[in-house]
C-alpha cells in the first residue's frame, strides 16, 4: 500500500470524511427519535452538518485567560485523530481481513480511550472550576467502564480461537457461528452496550457534561473550531462503536449482497438500543455509575468470560 492510498483511506474513505458524515447522520437519528419521544418534531437531517459547519467556519474560538493554549487547543485534534484512526482500522480490516496486523484489537481498544483522556486534559487546561469538575467526573467514569469493557472484549477473543486480530475474529465467525449466538456472547454484548453508552457520554452516564448541573462541564469553555472538532470526534465515535460491535459479535461487515442488508439492520438495532437506553433512564450520580460498572457490569462480564472459556 502506497502513501497516497493510505492518506486517502485515512482522510476520505473509510476514514475521516466518510466516518464523520455517517456519525452526523447517526446523531440526527438519535436527535429525531429523542424529539419524537418528547412529542417534538425534531431537527431536519442536515441540522448536525449545519451546526458543525457553523462552529468550524463562522463562530469565534474564544480562549479563556490563564489557560494552557497548547493543551486546550490541541486536545480536540488529538481526539479526532484517534477516533479517525480507529474507524480506518476497523473498516479497512472489514473490507479485507488480510489488512489486519497482530494485536490490532488491542490498538483499537487503546485508541478508543484517547477521546476521553483528551477531553479531560482539555477541560483541566481551561482553568474553569466547572470544567475541572466535569473532567473529574469523566476520569472516574472512564476508570469505571473500561474494566468491564475490556473484560467483555475477551469473550469474542476466547470464542474465536483466542484471536487478538480483528481479521481472525471475523474469519472464525464466518467458519463457525457468530459470537452473539451463545450465552456468553449475549451477556458480553449487553455489558459492552452499556459501556458504549458511557463512552459516548449519553444518559444515564452524561454526568461529566450535565448541562443542567454544571453548564456543560468539560465543554463549558470550548467554542468555535475547537468545539466543532470535539463534536466531530464524538460523531465518529457514535458511528464506529456500533460497527466495532458488529465486527466482534455479528461476524463483521459485508460490503455486498444480502450480508450488507443484514449489517444495516444490525447497525440500526444497536443504535436503536443506545437511543432507547438514553431516553428511558435518568442521569445517575458518579458514585452510582462507579458502583454499577465495578459491580454488576464487571461481575456479568467475568461470568461471560467463564462461560466462553467453558465453551458456552
Amino acid at each position: 500500500m502506497n502513501i497516497l492510498e493510505s492518506l486517502f483511506q485515512f482522510l476520505v474513505f473509510p476514514g475521516f470524511i466518510f466516518s464523520a458524515v455517517m456519525g452526523l447522520l447517526t446523531g440526527w437519528v438519535d436527535r429525531k427519535v429523542t424529539a419524537r419521544v418528547q412529542w417534538r418534531v425534531g431537527p431536519p437531517w442536515y441540522q448536525n452538518f449545519v451546526d458543525v459547519i457553523k462552529l468550524l467556519f463562522y463562530k469565534e474560538t474564544l480562549i479563556p485567560g490563564n489557560v494552557s493554549r497548547a493543551i486546550f487547543l490541541g486536545m480536540p485534534l488529538v481526539s479526532l485523530a484517534a477516533v479517525t484512526l480507529v474507524s480506518t482500522i476497523v473498516l479497512v480490516i472489514n473490507g479485507n481481513t488480510a489488512n489486519g496486523f497482530v494485536g490490532d484489537l488491542i490498538v483499537v481498544i487503546y485508541l478508543l480511550m484517547i477521546p476521553a483522556i483528551a477531553l479531560m486534559l482539555g477541560a483541566f487546561a481551561s482553568a474553569n472550576p466547572l470544567a475541572s469538575l466535569g473532567a473529574s467526573r469523566e476520569m472516574k467514569l472512564m476508570l469505571s467502564y473500561e474494566l468491564p469493557f475490556i473484560i467483555a472484549v475477551l469473550v469474542p477473543v476466547i470464542k474465536n480461537g483466542y484471536a487478538i486480530k480483528l481479521g481472525d475474529i471475523i474469519t472464525q465467525q464466518a467458519a463457525s457461528s457468530h459470537t452473539i449466538a451463545s450465552p456468553s456472547g449475549l451477556i458480553s454484548f449487553a455489558v459492552m452496550l452499556l459501556c458504549i453508552q458511557a463512552k459516548l457520554g449519553f444518559v444515564p452516564f452524561d454526568m461529566a457534561e450535565a448541562e443542567t448541573e454544571i453548564m456543560g462541564g468539560t465543554y463549558i469553555e470550548y467554542s468555535g473550531k475547537a468545539l466543532g472538532i470535539f463534536k466531530l470526534s464524538r460523531a465518529v465515535v457514535l458511528f464506529i462503536l456500533p460497527v466495532l460491535m458488529i465486527t466482534l459479535y455479528f461476524g463483521g461487515i459485508s460490503f455486498e449482497g444480502e450480508g450488507f442488508i443484514t449489517n444495516i439492520f444490525e447497525y440500526i438495532l444497536i443504535v436503536a438500543l443506545v437511543v432507547v437506553i438514553k431516553n428511558t433512564n435518568p442521569r445517575v450520580r458518579i458514585d452510582q455509575a462507579l458502583n454499577f460498572f465495578w459491580g454488576p457490569a464487571t461481575i456479568a462480564a467475568i461470568g461471560a468470560v467463564v462461560l466462553a472459556y467453558s465453551g458456552r
